[in-house]
């Protein structure tokens, strides 16, 4: 059984011309005049929905406007996104880098204690600045930088898709 469309569903500039082709028919076989003609045609150009073009010619036998089979698609879920991870989050870290989370803190908060009560000397600072730098140079600038190079990708890729899309649209209207 074939499911008849929703007169609310949108028409086409291609539906459009078909029923203005249809119209122009019927006024060439005298069933409208000149006048009824404008009128018609002026609904037809501002007619939205199928509904709207039915009624403006309820009242004449075929030709009727020809639709296009559409099949109402359903748009494809967007892609969800990666969620968002905290950029201080230990998940997948090595022993190593755990380590060094958890003592450098402390390392830095015992320095500067030592350094503020005169137990020992200034230059003993240059320990955990070498740690923090070590650390770095070690496993990278975190996930900030991962994640900006990741979400440039994307951009790009949408870019490329809208600019391909818009591409094979112009490539239709020309034909």
């Amino acid at each position: 059984m074939t499911e008849v469309p929703s007169p609310q569903l949108r028409i086409s500039d291609q539906n459009r011309e078909s029923a203005l082709s249809a119209l122009g028919e019927h006024m060439s076989a005298g069933r409208i005049d000149i006048d009824e003609y404008g009128e018609r045609s002026a609904r037809i150009t501002a007619a939205k929905t199928r509904g709207e073009l039915v009624d403006v010619f309820a009242d004449l036998p075929a030709p009727h406007p020809q639709y296009e089979d559409v099949q109402q698609a359903v748009a494809p879920a967007p892609e969800a996104a990666p969620a968002p991870r905290p950029p201080n989050r230990p998940d997948g870290w090595s022993g190593g880098q755990r380590f060094v989370a958890a003592f450098l803190p402390l390392i830095w908060i015992a320095t500067i204690a030592l350094i503020a009560t005169g137990v020992v000397h200034g230059t003993l600072i240059l320990v955990p600045i070498g740690l923090s730098i070590f650390g770095r140079a070690m496993w990278g600038h975190g996930g900030g930088h991962h994640d900006r190079h990741d979400r440039h990708l994307r951009d790009r890729e949408r870019r490329r898709e809208l600019r391909d899309s818009y591409r094979d649209h112009r490539r239709g209207l020309d034909r």
